[in-house]
């Protein structure tokens, strides 16, 4: 409890002789903190991974093509279905 008297009588202090140093300090330290506590910061991640790097390309299948889907429309990947219903 002590060390929390001792850093409040510093914030005190240094808030009497430079209260813009402090302001800004307080500043940088809530801009490095809320994007980790963020839920915003969740959701974006969720996205990203359900975003292809790759988008399909249409090609005309001949029937030997196994890894391109049969049609533009097909489902193909993680889905986002948490998104639609969020």
């Amino acid at each position: 409890m002590v060390a929390f008297s001792k850093i409040g009588v510093y914030l005190k202090n240094a808030w009497a002789k430079e209260p813009i140093i402090v302001v800004s300090f307080a500043i940088g330290i809530i801009a490095v903190t809320v994007p980790w506590v963020s839920p915003l910061t969740k959701y974006t991640g969720m996205i990203s991974q359900a975003t292809p790097y790759t988008y399909p390309v249409p090609v005309q299948d001949d029937g030997n093509m196994p890894n391109i889907p049969s049609h533009t429309c097909d489902k193909e990947g993680p889905s986002i279905e948490w998104l639609k219903n969020f």
